[in-house]
């Protein structure tokens, strides 16, 4: 039974698997498995629901990445929301380049008529890459010691956009940034 959709943001390879890193030694000790057990992707959501018809978002998708280029991304910091999810993340520096990139988005979404909830309105969307869910709270620390051993900051580039249905995630369609549109 699907929790929902979203619209994510995924990295070139070399960033991609500096969040893979991530996961991999937090899995190796225990601490948080989830994300790779739901068979997520690194990304930052840039849009999500949960209900939606994937046909209709489609052609809004590939029309506003055509538009696109390359984004540059930088994680340099990591953090936990305020509240009993135990999540960890790596929190991108907000350039207004992305804050734009995803207000755009959402702006094409509606358009279409489809409502966007209050997380994802320009004013209140945070961006972030999830790299641990369900932390139990006796491992946090440890588990901030992982993120710490990062180094950060890492940088790279924001390159394509998928729909996914979760969870398990299954990938209803992806573009690349940039790529033209066929008529």
């Amino acid at each position: 039974m699907s929790q929902g959709f979203s619209i994510e943001l995924y990295f070139d390879p070399a960033l991609e698997n500096q969040v893979l890193k991530a996961w991999n030694v937090l899995a190796r000790r225990q601490i948080s498995t989830q994300l790779i057990e739901i068979e997520s992707r690194p990304h930052i959501t840039l849009f999500s629901s949960p209900v939606l018809d994937p046909a209709r978002l489609e052609s809004v998708v590939k029309s506003f990445v055509s538009k696109q280029e390359p984004l540059p991304l930088s994680f340099s910091s990591f953090g936990t929301f305020p509240n009993e999810k135990n999540h960890l993340f790596l929190a991108p520096a907000p350039t207004m380049a992305l804050l734009q990139f995803q207000a755009q988005l959402c702006e094409a979404i509606k358009k279409e008529g489809i409502e966007i909830g209050e997380d994802f309105k320009a004013d209140a969307w945070i961006p972030y890459c999830a790299v641990a869910q369900q932390v139990p709270k006796t491992r946090m620390a440890e588990a901030f010691c992982v993120l710490r051993e990062l180094k950060l900051p890492v940088s790279g580039y924001a390159m394509d956009i998928g729909l996914v249905e979760f969870s398990p995630v299954r990938e209803h369609f992806s573009f690349g940034l940039g790529n033209a549109v066929e008529p």
